[in-house]
């Protein structure tokens, strides 16, 4: 099923960084910013994270909770959130199932055949589940348009 705005948005449940299950479902009734990205102590990957971090008042005074997803292992992405003070949940999808469905992975990332990473991409999903809003970038080195996310969530 290909997502598309106004296409219901895929449930999905992947470990976050206590190992603990947590599913897209649980966070309804907010606007929900999914931000993939390709990898945790990257630096593109970091601005970006710390850049979502810097607005979360912004985030907060809209309804919206903030979800990052990467294909790292949870243990990963716990360290990274800690070295970054990320307060919000970072899910691994080291599958790569979910990356997959939403904006697609990198193959062979950084000349490392048969190693693929998370596309970095930003869903908007509003309390009811529908996509309001996608961008996906074939260039890891890309950063979301921020203005365009707030813009969206308003």
């Amino acid at each position: 099923m290909a997502i598309n705005i106004g296409s219901k948005a895929p449930d999905f449940t992947l470990f976050d960084t206590n190992n603990k299950s947590r599913s897209l479902s649980e966070f309804r009734g907010k606007n929900i910013v999914l931000a993939f990205y390709p990898g945790a102590f990257t630096g593109v990957c970091t601005k970006e994270l710390c850049t979502f971090r810097d607005a979360m008042s912004n985030f907060n005074n809209l309804n919206a909770q903030v979800v990052g997803i990467s294909v790292d292992a949870p243990f990963a992405n716990k360290a990274f959130a800690t070295q970054n003070n990320l307060q919000f949940p970072l899910l691994s999808d080291y599958s790569r199932e979910v990356s997959k469905e939403y904006g697609g992975v990198h193959e062979d990332f950084a000349g490392m055949k048969g190693y693929s990473v998370s596309k970095r991409a930003v869903f908007i999903i509003d309390a009811k589940g529908n996509v309001k809003y996608m961008w996906v970038s074939e260039n890891p080195g890309v950063e979301p348009d921020y203005n365009a996310i707030s813009q969206a969530l308003k």
